[in-house]
C-alpha cells in the first residue's frame, strides 16, 4: 500500500507533464495559430465608434489589405501599442480598429487623448465578433487581405522590432 502512496503522485506529474509540455514549446505567444487563416472575415454587421448610425459589415471594410486592430481603453498594453500604430497609420498602413468589450465614451475620450490611428472603428461593444475571430485578449491584430480573407494573427503588441523583423513584410505580401 505504501509503494502505491508513492507512486501515485509521481504518475500525476508525468501526465501533468506530457499535458502541458507541448504548450509552453510554442516559441511565443505571438505565434498562436488560428483556424480563420485562409477565411473570410465572419460576418457582421456592426455600429462604428465615433457613429452609432453607421453601420459596418464584412463586405464594407474589405477591398485594400489592411490591419483589423482588436484593442480597447481598459488594455494596458494597447496604450503602450498605441504610438506605434499611429506611426504605421502615417506610413500608409491602413488600419481597422476594432473596440473591444468597451464603452463608446471611453474610447472616444482615448482618440482625444492619444489620437486616432484607425481609418475607421468597428464598435464591438459586447464582444461578438471578437468571439467569432476567437479574441484571447487586447491587443490582437488581424492580417486581412483585399478579399477579406484572414493571412494572419498576431497576439500581443505590435511595437518596432515586431513590426521590422516579422510583420511588415506579412503586410507587405497581402
Amino acid at each position: 500500500m505504501n509503494r502505491w502512496l508513492f507512486f501515485i503522485p509521481v504518475a500525476f506529474a508525468v501526465i501533468l507533464g506530457m499535458v502541458f509540455i507541448p504548450a509552453l514549446q510554442l516559441d511565443n505567444k505571438e505565434d498562436i495559430p488560428t483556424p480563420l487563416k485562409g477565411k473570410p472575415l465572419p460576418v457582421f454587421s456592426l455600429p462604428t465608434v465615433k457613429d452609432p448610425q453607421k453601420i459596418l459589415s464584412n463586405t464594407t471594410v474589405v477591398g485594400k489589405p489592411f490591419l483589423l486592430n482588436v484593442w480597447a481603453t481598459w488594455c494596458i498594453t494597447c496604450k503602450v501599442e498605441h504610438p506605434m500604430l499611429n506611426k504605421l497609420a502615417k506610413q500608409g498602413v491602413r488600419i481597422i480598429g476594432m473596440d473591444y468589450k468597451d464603452s463608446r465614451e471611453s474610447a472616444l475620450k482615448w482618440f482625444e487623448t492619444y489620437g486616432d490611428p484607425y481609418e475607421i472603428n468597428i464598435y464591438d461593444e459586447d464582444g461578438t465578433l471578437g468571439f467569432d475571430l476567437g479574441v484571447t485578449g487586447a491587443p490582437e491584430t488581424f492580417f486581412i487581405r483585399s478579399d477579406g480573407t484572414i493571412a494572419y494573427r498576431h497576439v500581443g503588441e505590435i511595437n518596432d522590432v515586431i513590426w521590422n523583423d516579422k510583420l511588415k513584410a506579412i503586410y507587405e505580401t497581402l
